[in-house]
């Protein structure tokens, strides 16, 4: 089955770009039109993120999120078979020198980015750097078999894939034998309730966040980045590399996350229409983490660690 279906997504992917476009607009139709996909999620997020935001503002943002997320999705089936000169011409990083230099300084690198954009594409960084080893985080899928081809597609591009749950112990034994990587980390996701140990004010929202990267930034002495992602035209990213800093242990508890928030929030605000409205980001709130750890002394001790 799954030679099948790589055989059918290879071959769909095939198609010139400008076929998958016009697909695109024939799926917003359907899921945005006709099925209406999601949009009471969307509709409460966009409608609490922007409060000041008029009725006819926030239907403008609604229209061109389903746009960018149909786009997406195809862009996503272009990459199974894009070629390395294709990729690179389309998703450009300015200001990758700076991840260069440090990799030549033999220090490993946190890199911050959001469901913002083409995240997927973002995979192509190894093509970029001039020595380590590129990897992001993931969380594998329910399907074996369609996370047998995301894995695929995302390491076509010199990019290693690390399951969530062991990437210390990799980062840890990559460093230890001389390995120094970029290593990305999407981590504008919902924690479960034992894992919410930082919750920053994001998008007019008490936030609870994971904050994994900062604890294997600061083990690991990394450079921290964020990746600040514009869409100039259908088809085409640039991705601005922005270090948010050299030396953690320079920094608060926390600050860096902080950081990451403040310029996804500034990424967002610039195009809204590129987040994942879709995705129910807010769905726990802080009652509900008060509700499952009823004794104080607990939550203090959750909300502190790192």
């Amino acid at each position: 089955m799954y030679y099948i279906v790589f055989a059918i997504w290879y071959l769909f992917s095939l198609l010139p770009l400008w076929v998958h476009y016009l697909i695109s607009d024939a799926l917003y139709l359907f899921i945005y039109k006709i099925a209406g996909y999601r949009t009471a999620v969307v509709r409460k997020n966009l409608s609490s993120s922007f409060p000041n935001k008029s009725e006819e503002e926030l239907r403008d943002i609604e229209h061109r999120f389903y746009h960018w997320f149909c786009d997406y999705m195809v862009e996503t089936v272009k990459m199974f078979s894009m070629s390395e000169k294709q990729i690179k011409r389309r998703m450009r990083f300015e200001g990758i020198e700076q991840i260069n230099n440090d990799l030549k300084k033999q220090r490993s690198i946190t890199v911050y980015l959001g469901h913002y954009c083409n995240w997927e594409w973002v995979c192509s960084l190894g093509l970029h750097i001039t020595e380590g080893t590129a990897a992001q985080l993931y969380h594998p899928l329910e399907s074996k078999l369609f996370d047998r081809l995301f894995l695929y597609s995302r390491e076509r591009f010199k990019a290693h894939s690390i399951e969530m749950k062991e990437a210390f112990k990799v980062l840890a034994d990559w460093q230890k034998e001389g390995r120094y990587s970029v290593t990305g980390y999407i981590s504008d996701q919902v924690p479960g309730f034992s894992s919410m140990h930082y919750w920053p004010w994001f998008l007019n929202h008490d936030t609870p966040t994971y904050t994994g990267a900062e604890r294997i930034a600061r083990i690991l002495n990394t450079s921290v980045y964020y990746f600040d992602i514009e869409r100039p035209r259908r088809g085409y990213y640039v991705v601005k590399v922005v270090k948010i800093c050299d030396n953690t242990k320079e920094l608060p508890k926390f600050a860096i996350t902080e950081q990451y928030y403040r310029l996804l929030e500034t990424s967002i605000i610039r195009h809204p229409e590129f987040w994942l409205w879709s995705h129910n980001r807010w769905k726990r709130t802080r009652e509900q983490f008060i509700e499952y750890f009823p004794d104080e002394t607990e939550r203090k001790r959750i909300l502190s660690k790192l």
